[in-house]
């Protein structure tokens, strides 16, 4: 699967979900389960790569989202 590059846009801890924004202005959701090394939080504005994979039912979001510095 190919990944994407972007920058978290959002991120709310209480909540757990955010949402990231790709190079092509596109805007992802988040749960604070698909960031890849199991801290469960992230910053506002930390570069990220990232796989679009299936959510909810006709749904598509960011999963295995990984910081790039």
């Amino acid at each position: 699967m190919a990944r994407h590059t972007g920058t978290v846009g959002a991120f709310d801890v209480e909540a757990g979900h955010g949402t990231v924004l790709d190079d092509d202005g596109r805007e992802w959701f988040f749960h604070c389960t698909a960031i890849a090394d199991g801290t469960r939080r992230i910053d506002r504005g930390t570069p990220v790569d990232f796989e679009v994979v299936p959510g909810q039912p006709g749904v598509w979001e960011a999963g295995d989202l990984r910081p790039t510095s």
